[in-house]
C-alpha cells in the first residue's frame, strides 16, 4: 500500500470544509481534502440558497460549491475526489494519524479537520426521493421562504419538528403537522407552542403514503396507521423532520461522540479529544445545521490546526 505524508487532512467537502480549505492554504499547511461520497455536501441537493450572506440575487446550491471549490484551489488545496474507508487517530501530541482511502492509499497527516456533515433521514418513499427540491424537503429554515403564503405539510414529532412547524407556521398559509404516534415526542413546552398556533393542524396516528405530483409537489395522500383510512389534500411542500445523522461511524471507538453520534468538541474550540484532530460543520453542530455556521466552524478548525502546529514546533 503507497504511504504518503502530508501537514492536513481535510476529509468531507462541505461548506465547512472548503472553508477549512480556505484558510489551511492560506496559512500554508498545504491541506489535502478527500470529497467522500457527496462532493459538496448536502447543499448540492439544495436548489436555492437565498440565506447565505454575499449572494444579493440568492444561488443555486451546486454552483455555490464549485465557486468555493475553485476558491480553495486557488489558494493550493489538493481537491481528490475519494473516500476515506477507515483512520486511525494518534493519542500523542505531535502523533501522525493514518487514513486509509478507498481501501487502498495511506495518508499519515500531521493534522486532520473531520468535516463529514450529517444526512438528513428520509422516509424512503420513491414519491418523496423523486420530489426532493421540488417542493421535498428537510429544512424549513432553508427552504420555507418559497412557501410564503401556501399550505404545506410537515412529518416529524420531536422539538425539530415542532419548531419547523412553527417557523413556517409564520409565514405558510396552513401548516398540517404528520405525527407517527397518538402523541408528540417533543417537549411539552413545544408542544403547548404548535398547539397554540391556529393554522398548524396536528394529525396523530397518522403517516404518508404518498406524495402527489409529477414535476413538483402538489398534494399529500396521508393514511391512519390505526383505521387505515386514507386522506389526500392539497400542499405545495412537504417538510420532513424526523432527524439527521452524522457520518461518523468511520470514528467510532476513537473520537468522543454523543449518544446519537455527534462529534463532541470542546469548550468554543473544534478540538475533538485526539490531539491533533478538529471537527467542523454539521458533524458537531446539531442545533444549527447551516451553510454560514458550518463555514465558521470551518474557519475555526483551520485557525485550530493552525496553532496547533505552531505551538509543537
Amino acid at each position: 500500500m503507497s504511504v504518503e505524508r502530508i501537514k492536513t487532512l481535510i476529509i468531507g467537502s462541505g461548506p465547512a470544509g472548503y472553508t477549512a480549505a480556505i484558510y489551511a492554504s492560506r496559512a500554508d499547511l498545504k491541506p489535502v481534502m478527500y470529497t467522500g461520497m457527496e462532493p459538496g455536501g448536502q447543499l448540492t441537493t439544495t436548489t436555492e440558497v437565498d440565506n447565505f450572506p454575499g449572494y444579493p440575487e440568492g444561488i443555486d446550491g451546486p454552483t455555490m460549491m464549485v465557486q468555493l471549490q475553485q476558491q480553495a484551489e486557488r489558494f493550493g488545496t489538493e481537491v481528490r475526489i475519494g473516500m476515506i474507508t477507515s483512520v486511525e487517530f494518534s493519542d500523542e501530541v505531535r502523533g501522525i494519524h493514518k487514513a486509509i482511502v478507498d481501501n487502498k492509499t495511506e495518508i499519515e497527516a500531521e493534522t486532520v479537520i473531520i468535516s463529514t456533515g450529517a444526512t438528513a433521514r428520509y422516509l424512503g418513499l420513491e414519491s418523496e426521493q423523486r420530489l426532493r427540491g421540488g417542493g421535498v424537503s428537510a429544512c424549513a429554515v432553508c427552504d420555507g421562504f418559497f412557501y410564503r403564503g401556501q399550505d404545506v405539510a410537515i412529518v416529524g414529532a420531536g422539538d425539530t419538528a415542532a419548531e419547523e412547524a412553527s417557523y413556517l407556521a409564520n409565514i405558510c398559509n396552513k401548516v398540517t403537522m404528520l405525527v407517527r404516534r397518538d402523541e408528540m415526542r417533543a417537549s411539552k413546552a413545544m408542544q403547548h407552542r404548535v398547539n397554540s398556533i391556529e393554522n398548524i393542524e396536528i394529525k396523530y396516528n397518522t403517516e404518508v403514503d404518498e406524495v402527489l405530483g409529477d414535476q413538483v409537489v402538489e398534494g399529500l395522500r396521508m393514511v391512519n396507521n390505526q383505521t387505515g383510512e386514507k386522506e389526500e389534500i392539497a400542499i405545495t411542500g412537504l417538510f420532513v423532520a424526523i432527524g439527521h445523522k452524522p457520518n461518523t461511524d468511520i470514528f467510532k471507538g476513537q473520537l468522543d461522540m454523543d449518544e446519537t453520534g455527534y462529534l463532541i468538541t470542546q469548550g468554543k474550540s473544534t478540538k475533538t479529544n485526539k490531539p491533533g484532530v478538529f471537527a467542523a460543520g454539521d458533524v458537531q453542530d446539531k442545533e444549527y445545521r447551516q451553510a454560514v455556521t458550518a463555514a465558521g466552524t470551518g474557519c475555526m478548525a483551520a485557525l485550530d490546526a493552525e496553532r496547533y502546529l505552531a505551538s509543537n514546533e
